[in-house]
């Protein structure tokens, strides 16, 4: 059991990495963007860029963790789940038509950005345990933070996405059961032997 959440820490651990160095390779092609000198766009910060990459690369990396470890239930309850997130931000987003706080457009209830980092953070919790969900959390929680900070949500639009994102893992996420790992016990003449077998 040791030896399989060692390796399935450095398989998070590899993941954390190639997600770290997308999000440096973001920051420094984001000046490379041609400007559109017909109309005034607002100016994007460090910050946001950084939330918008964390936006991508997180449900990336969770949905990546689940196949290479073989774990193609849980890619799929991740998978409904992301879709039901989705389903019912947008939803929430056409119906409740609230201004952003920057006045770009109506679309602020509930926060997309959030509902679908703190989908994903919470997929790894509920899946696999907190311990590996933890660089999950301070990236979703710093994706939200950015949202806030680049006035495209308030902390309302914030807390109805990480909710939304949370709750839809309460309906398709089980917990990862290792069915490679099994615990025997045998009796045979008065003698007790109890084993354990690890599938590689």
């Amino acid at each position: 059991m040791t030896i399989y959440l060692y390796d399935n820490f450095m398989t998070y651990t590899v993941l954390l990495r190639f997600l770290t160095l997308f999000i440096c390779l973001g920051l420094n092609l984001t000046p490379l963007r041609a400007q559109d000198t017909s109309e005034t766009k607002p100016k994007v910060g460090t910050t946001q860029t950084v939330g918008d990459v964390i936006l991508i690369a997180l449900p990336v990396a969770t949905l990546g963790t689940s196949f290479i470890i073989g774990d193609r239930q849980g890619a799929w309850q991740f998978t409904k789940g992301i879709a039901l997130t989705g389903f019912i931000t947008y939803g929430l987003k056409f119906a409740v038509n609230k201004q952003r706080p920057d006045r770009s457009n109506d679309n602020s209830f509930p926060s997309g950005h959030t509902s679908t980092v703190f989908h994903s953070a919470g997929f790894v919790h509920r899946r696999y345990g907190f311990t590996y969900s933890i660089p999950a959390y301070v990236l979703a929680g710093f994706t939200a933070a950015s949202r806030i900070d680049s006035k495209k949500h308030d902390i309302l639009d914030v807390l109805a996405g990480a909710t939304i994102g949370l709750g839809s893992n309460l309906l398709f996420t089980t917990q990862y059961q290792q069915e490679h790992m099994e615990l025997t016990y045998s009796n045979f003449e008065g003698h007790h032997l109890l084993g354990f077998k690890f599938k590689f």
